[in-house]
């Protein structure tokens, strides 16, 4: 007795879409019902592509190592400094750009160390989100609690 495999391997039926029916009780003499009408209708875009959870956040970090530009915004960096060595010394100094962008480039990079050694926090924990407690013991394992 041979089974008939082509049942099982049919395609499902497609949904049928349903027309759009008219809106009960009103008149289409009136502006409003006119304009009731085509606000309900959502607005057709092009379909956007979706990846799956994560692959864009790769992405973004296989983009960024390969970049070599900062990723901290000069003028706001350049302002915070400045409003630091305010407090510290009651003087007005005065920064070269040169000295701003090799202290930009160093605090990137302690970021980035922070930030890896976070990462490796959370993991040992069995986890992949990196939390503020991952963050606070790495700041104590290095030994800059105090900063």
């Amino acid at each position: 007795m041979r089974h008939d495999s082509s049942a099982s391997r049919r395609k499902a039926k497609t949904p049928q879409c349903r027309p759009p029916q008219p809106a009960r009780g009103t008149s289409a003499s009136t502006p409003r019902s006119r304009r009731s009408r085509v606000s309900r209708q959502p607005p057709v875009s092009p379909k956007k592509r979706r990846f799956r959870p994560g692959t864009k956040a790769l992405m973004e970090i296989r983009r960024y190592q390969k970049s070599t530009d900062l990723l901290l915004r000069k003028g706001p960096f350049s302002r915070l400094v400045r409003e630091v060595c305010q407090n510290v010394s009651r003087e007005a100094l005065r920064w070269q750009v040169y000295a701003l962008l090799a202290l930009a480039e160093a605090a990137e990079a302690f970021l980035v160390m922070l930030f890896s050694d976070a990462s490796l926090c959370a993991i040992h924990a069995k986890r992949v989100t990196v939390f503020p407690r991952d963050i606070q013991l790495a700041r104590r394992i290095r030994g800059v609690d105090n900063l």
